[in-house]
């Protein structure tokens, strides 16, 4: 499709803009037929785990009250185990984010005394708050967890020695952590061969060491999941990957039977556990999202891979490459000027289904230290899997892409976006 026919629906692309991406696109077809092939898999995985759990019409339906003997619920955590490559799961509507899911399943499985260990660097800004390097009260510092890190080597990888070191020499460590992705900071995210090893070199050298993996992003991106490693645990949110665009709310933890018995207790209450927790609307969107996932994150995955090339043609710095293998869906763009992120962001935000007329701007925004802009003209409030962009007003004033349910739809935006930085340098 040219320009003139996009413009004739009164988009106003300039022609460049649009060779641009058409280019762009063409040069892109091998990192895409990687994408597909890897969806395959998963959507085949995906569809395994909905026969082998016998998920029919009836598991669809809510529960009300305390939620005893909720059917629909136990199996969607038995499906969530078997295809993401785990013993045990906990699913629910009732976890209100991926930050959620991760500090429950932190104050689970430590307790006072003890030690959490980041071995990926310092973690995303509102885990930060979680944890209680940035001091907040009811944080796991104030409950009385210690807290150290290790820094990344260069190349963004984990630092095996050092982890190694740090370990024999604390004896207090019960938890090392890893964020796969990469956060606010400009590194490619921590790849699963480098996860592999280190995961297999902390129960070589602590037994007793449980490996947490925040997995936010990064789900189905690959064939497989931390689990399929080793990982004790790994945790997420619904309205991003795992829940196909679908999902309204939630997030899910996934690990071993022996972790997940630990963590459920933070869910609800001590005793009561994962037998309650009733959810009146219908589990559907949940069921339906995990069975779209692995396709609607190949869409995302495409959609940084496009913006990825087009904007390093344009000759800003990206992270990842767009030839690099994916390990989540996040697209990083350096624009080096608080002008170009805000333009950028709001181009994102023109280009959406909802609120497109909305103007986004920088705010204060509860958990983060500096102001954040964020572009989210989405079905779903807040979902990043949806088409979205986001970014901390400091320098060099990066911008984090991710989404598009559509491929569709990520194109579009593309162009719509290289439009308004175009036009801007020319000014």
């Amino acid at each position: 499709m040219d320009y003139k026919t996009l413009n004739a629906m009164g988009y106003g692309f300039l022609p460049e803009a649009v060779v641009m991406v058409q280019e762009a696109f063409d040069a892109s077809r091998e990192a895409f037929s990687r994408v597909d092939n890897t969806a395959l898999y998963n959507e085949g995985k995906v569809l395994s785990a909905f026969a082998s759990c016998g998920v029919m019409a009836s598991h669809l339906f809510g529960s009300t009250g305390y939620g005893y003997g909720d059917v629909a619920r136990d199996t969607l955590e038995k499906l969530f185990a078997r295809a993401m490559g785990g013993e045990d799961a906990l699913v629910r509507p009732q976890i209100v984010s991926g930050t959620h899911a991760i500090y429950l399943s932190l104050r689970g499985l430590l307790r006072p005394g003890e030690t959490l260990y980041a071995i990926s660097g310092t973690p995303y800004d509102t885990i930060q708050a979680a944890i209680g390097v940035v001091e907040t009260p009811g944080s796991l510092m104030e409950q009385g967890i210690r807290y150290r890190e290790q820094p990344l080597l260069a190349g963004d990888i984990l630092d095996l020695e050092g982890i190694q070191k740090t370990l024999e020499e604390d004896t207090s460590i019960r938890v090392a952590a890893i964020q796969r992705s990469s956060g606010y900071s400009f590194r490619r995210p921590i790849s699963l061969d480098d996860m592999k090893k280190a995961i297999e070199r902390i129960h070589a050298i602590r037994p007793d060491v449980m490996v947490f993996v925040d997995n936010c992003y990064g789900e189905f991106t690959a064939i497989q999941e931390p689990t399929d490693f080793g990982a004790d645990v790994m945790a997420g949110s619904l309205i991003k990957n795992p829940g196909g665009g679908l999902a309204p709310t939630g997030g899910y933890v996934v690990g071993t039977r022996a972790a997940i018995s630990r963590i459920e207790g933070s869910l609800t209450v001590p005793g009561l556990g994962r037998e309650v927790g009733s959810y009146e609307a219908s589990y559907r969107p949940y069921y339906q999202g995990l069975f779209l996932a692995p396709s609607v994150t190949a869409n995302a995955l495409k959609t940084a891979i496009l913006f990825s090339r087009v904007f390093a043609k344009l000759g800003y710095a990206v992270t990842p490459q767009p030839d690099d293998i994916r390990e989540d869906i996040i697209q990083s763009i350096q624009f080096q000027s608080p002008e170009k992120l805000i333009a950028f962001c709001q181009s994102i935000q023109r280009c959406s289904p909802i609120d497109s007329m909305a103007a986004p701007t920088p705010w204060e925004m509860p958990g983060y230290e500096d102001q954040v802009i964020m572009a989210a003209g989405t079905f779903v409030s807040g979902a990043s899997i949806e088409l979205s962009a986001d970014g901390p007003m400091r320098e060099p004033y990066t911008g984090y892409f991710q989404g598009a349910i559509t491929f569709e739809h990520g194109k579009l935006a593309c162009i719509a976006a290289v439009n308004d930085i175009l036009r801007m340098e020319s000014l």
